[in-house]
């Protein structure tokens, strides 16, 4: 035997196993890419949180003074505090909102519903920066609120101080009810009905009714949701840094923000931050995976064609059609209406007939001319539209390897899914550190943005494709198998084209969530590259309200329209939206 055939018979098996069968190829490129992606931003702030840093930005020393500092300074335990408080009320608020309108919808015979869903589809396309900005108007010193109070009362103070843990609880309420209801209204909607017409049938009310059988049922789900939105609000930028630093309220994320932009920006106290932030949150994580699996054993129902009759309300339907259309007016129509009040005034004042005198297409003309807001659509749209569709490629074939039970498919979901630990601000900080180490030139450009949401969203990707992949017949690849395609024919031939509804959906929803990202964005972009919502956020700040309510308002609109090609999308894959 030539000493060339004995050394490749000496190699190790995987080369073999590698002909026998290409899924392990596939599953090493993957992982690789998901390796260089997901681990250096966790390392990075590990390793900041407990070292010192030289005037170059080499380590220097080892230190636990961050974490001292960190918990042993009066403040910044105030801020932990402020950040379960603000999560936990807005959780509740989201939930009281959303989950009665998800029941009225889904589950009774209550009128005006469509106006729930177009308030839902809306919302989606509506950057989250906008909504805040609106209710801080209304609710502000010159918004209608405290003007009838001061009408009613002659009073010259305010009602209500929007600049307040109250402020920012319900703001943020209000923000994440929309998905509450998308996400709820599909657990009433696949709801057993036969307890319930069976309570009925024995005598018990509508409302013994739902405290008693249906509230219990989707009781896991209700948990779930609600730990799911507490994790997401409590790493929540927007309405803290716009609500809260105003009215000298802090949270984590705010404190994090504020130690990277000091000058001398303080690394190691933001790395301590977020590795606490980062704790939280996967601490949460774990009972929120534990709290899904128990929910699935809850699901009564099976097949698309089962549709549970609705409760009969009587003449109560039209108590419950008009709570729908007072969360229409909350969520959707009095933000749109303030947003265009404002986009029509040359400057900010509050609502008035003498005001209506004011009223010019100044800041829209400014908008369609002026080249900077063309410039900031395309940054948007390209970096928006650049990570969904790298992050679907790569979870196509991670997905489907981890679906199928594939070689490494385990460790390609777990390296996937790692990102959902990081709040966005963290995950910024984290992506800022590792693109200022790396021999890379892409730090300010729009290039580490992308970077950024392709590991925000990531997770995102993977939930889609493996739902998708699960919901396919496996016969049909074990069929091209047999016929003699090799793995790389199926998934090319067989497994893309039908999971193209699960794909398109996952392209769309993270391009409309990468496309209202604030806390990532905002500390990486520079003034050649900023995006829609940075841009949003620093006129707000330098007092150009006008103009960025008209630009938002245009912007809202383009959105929308792919917010209801998403919206189509999801109802006629059924696909699961939860996670958002």
């Amino acid at each position: 035997m030539s000493a060339t055939a004995s050394g490749l018979h000496s190699r190790p098996g995987w080369l073999a196993g590698i002909r026998q069968d290409p899924r392990r190829l596939i599953a090493v490129l993957v992982g690789v890419i998901l390796v260089v992606l997901m681990l250096p931003p966790l390392w990075i702030l590990a390793q900041d949180s407990v070292t010192t840093t030289d005037a170059v930005g080499d380590v220097s020393g080892f230190t636990f003074g961050h974490f001292s500092k960190l918990f042993t300074d009066k403040d910044a335990l105030t801020s932990i505090w402020n950040s379960l408080v603000f999560a936990a009320g807005s959780t509740v608020v989201s939930l009281l909102m959303g989950g009665a309108l998800a029941w009225l919808v889904e589950r009774t015979n209550a009128p005006f519903k469509v106006l729930a869903y177009l308030a839902t589809i809306i919302s989606l396309g509506t950057p989250y920066i906008l909504h805040v900005i609106a209710w801080l108007f209304l609710l502000g010193k010159i918004g209608p609120l405290n003007d009838l109070y001061r009408l009613a009362t002659g009073s010259s103070g305010s009602l209500f101080n929007v600049n307040s843990m109250a402020g920012m609880i319900l703001i943020e309420g209000f923000l994440w009810s929309p998905l509450v209801f998308l996400l709820l209204g599909a657990t009433f909607r696949a709801a057993n009905a036969d307890m319930e017409e069976a309570a009925r049938m024995s005598g018990a009310s509508v409302f013994d009714t739902l405290r008693r059988i249906s509230l219990p049922l989707a009781m896991p789900s209700i948990l779930a949701l609600a730990l799911f939105v507490f994790i997401r609000a409590i790493g929540g930028f927007e309405v803290p840094a716009l609500v809260g630093m105003p009215g000298r309220i802090y949270v984590l994320t705010t404190d994090v923000y504020e130690a990277t932009i000091v000058v001398p920006p303080d690394l190691g106290y933001a790395a301590a931050f977020s590795v606490v932030m980062v704790g939280i949150v996967a601490v949460l994580l774990y009972f929120y995976g534990r709290l899904s699996r128990n929910a699935e054993r809850y699901h009564s129902v099976t097949g698309k064609g089962y549709r549970p009759r609705p409760f009969d309300l009587g003449r109560g339907r039209w108590i419950a059609g008009a709570i729908i259309v007072g969360n229409f007016v909350i969520v959707l129509l009095l933000p749109l209406l303030t947003l265009l009040w404002m986009s029509l005034l040359p400057f900010l004042r509050g609502f008035s007939l003498a005001g209506m005198k004011s009223l010019t297409l100044r800041n829209y003309h400014t908008v369609f001319t002026a080249p900077g807001y063309l410039e900031l659509a395309v940054n948007s749209l390209t970096v928006a539209a650049g990570a969904a569709t790298a992050i679907m490629v790569i979870t196509a074939l991670a997905g489907w390897i981890a679906a199928r039970n594939g070689p490494g498919g385990r460790i390609l979901d777990q390296l996937a899914t790692l990102s959902l630990v990081f709040p966005g601000i963290c995950l910024g900080v984290a992506v800022m550190e590792v693109y200022l180490r790396v021999p890379l030139p892409i730090y300010g450009s729009l290039w580490i943005i992308a970077i950024a949401y392709v590991i925000r969203y990531m997770p995102f990707g993977m939930r889609y494709v493996y739902s998708g992949v699960l919901q396919l017949h496996k016969e049909l690849e074990e069929a091209a198998g047999v016929a003699g395609a090799s793995a790389v024919t199926t998934l090319r031939r067989i497994v893309v084209p039908l999971l193209t509804p699960a794909l398109v959906a996952g392209w769309l929803f993270i391009f409309l969530i990468a496309n209202k990202e604030l806390a990532i964005a905002v500390l990486l972009a520079s003034p050649g590259s900023q995006v829609i919502a940075v841009a949003i956020f620093d006129q707000w700040v330098n007092g150009q309200g006008g103009e960025l309510a008209a630009f938002g308002l245009v912007w809202t609109v383009l959105m929308t329209f792919i917010a209801c090609l998403f919206f189509v999308q999801m109802r006629r894959g059924n696909t699961d939206v939860y996670g958002n």
